[in-house]
């Protein structure tokens, strides 16, 4: 029998599963809900052309035209790559109110998102660059 949200286009693994695919960083990250500190993970400086896809299952998350520096030390971007590429939860933890965002397709924790970003939404997808994956331009 075929698991209910498998056949929504989850992907659905067990925290072993998890444990044997991802580096501790990216495990602790994306299914531990972790956050790594600003300035020391992958891509918050980066701005070469291409696409930023979940670590866990390779769903396109962002595109580099979207992504601008928020001086915050995460990869932030202003939109994503469609507007179901991630799901939006409400976040109550460290005494906050903050919305989460995490990869619809596998429930990766990727990040939050606040409303103080750059137009054309007036949004920030703040990222932890060790949720992410990145696809250059001449590779999509």
């Amino acid at each position: 029998m075929v698991d209910a949200a498998a056949k929504d286009g989850k992907l659905i693994k067990s925290l072993d599963d998890w444990r044997d695919q991802l580096t501790a960083e990216q495990f602790y990250i994306t299914r531990q809900h972790g956050t790594e500190r600003p300035f020391t993970g992958p891509y918050w400086n980066s701005f070469e052309p291409g696409r930023y896809d979940c670590v866990c299952c390779d769903q396109p998350l962002f595109l580099s035209d979207t992504k601008f520096d928020a001086g915050c030390g995460w990869p932030s971007f202003f939109k994503a790559v469609t507007p179901d590429a991630i799901t939006e939860i409400e976040d109550r933890s460290h005494g906050m109110v903050r919305t989460e965002i995490r990869c619809s397709k596998c429930e990766a924790h990727l990040g939050h998102v606040f409303p103080d970003g750059p137009p054309p939404t007036g949004l920030r997808y703040c990222l932890n660059g060790h949720a992410m994956a990145f696809v250059p331009l001449d590779e999509r």
